[in-house]
């Protein structure tokens, strides 16, 4: 299989929002629809980048904050995030953002390696840059974004982040 070039190349349109500043952008592919802000009901115990579930007309939705998933400064009281829904792994997800863009087509634009400058919580959920007149899309990969579940303890992706989480869930587990 050539999965890898696949994934670098064929994708040309995306579904862009803001995150404290960032501009990201998720393949269209990927996307099922966005959404204002939704009621959520509270998860117990849950990951703090999991901020809820949502009712999606019946179908039951984890909410991940890409603020908290991201290491990014918290929301500024008062704002409500958007949903853009994704599919990811066979599952539907919330990813809460700040603000919904447009959709753009990147045709022509080379995908590039993403800057050392960025916070490594940052880099390992992007899997590269689309340089634009006036901005830098960071091309975010869903699966790698909603990985909170599995990835704390397997991809180390997150690992240091779960593992002051973890150290304090630890004491009340029992």
């Amino acid at each position: 299989m050539s999965n890898a070039a696949a994934t670098a190349t064929v994708v040309d349109q995306y579904c862009t929002f803001w995150v404290a500043g960032h501009f990201f952008g998720v393949s269209v592919n990927e996307v099922q629809e966005v959404l204002r802000h939704q009621p959520m009901t509270p998860v117990p115990r849950a990951n703090e980048a999991v901020r809820g579930l949502i009712n999606l007309r019946g179908q039951i939705v984890t909410a991940v904050d890409l603020r908290v998933r991201l290491g990014l400064p918290p929301r500024p009281e008062g704002e409500l995030p958007m949903n853009v829904i994704v599919r990811s792994r066979g599952e539907v997800v919330s990813l809460l953002v700040d603000d919904i863009g447009d959709v753009i087509d990147t045709a022509g634009l080379e995908l590039e390696t993403v800057p050392s400058t960025m916070p490594a919580t940052v880099q390992d959920v992007v899997l590269g840059v689309r340089p634009m007149t006036d901005a830098i899309l960071l091309v975010l990969d869903a699966d790698r974004a909603v990985d909170i579940f599995a990835g704390a303890e397997n991809t180390g992706g997150i690992h240091d982040r779960t593992t002051q989480e973890a150290g304090s869930g630890k004491h009340g587990s029992r």
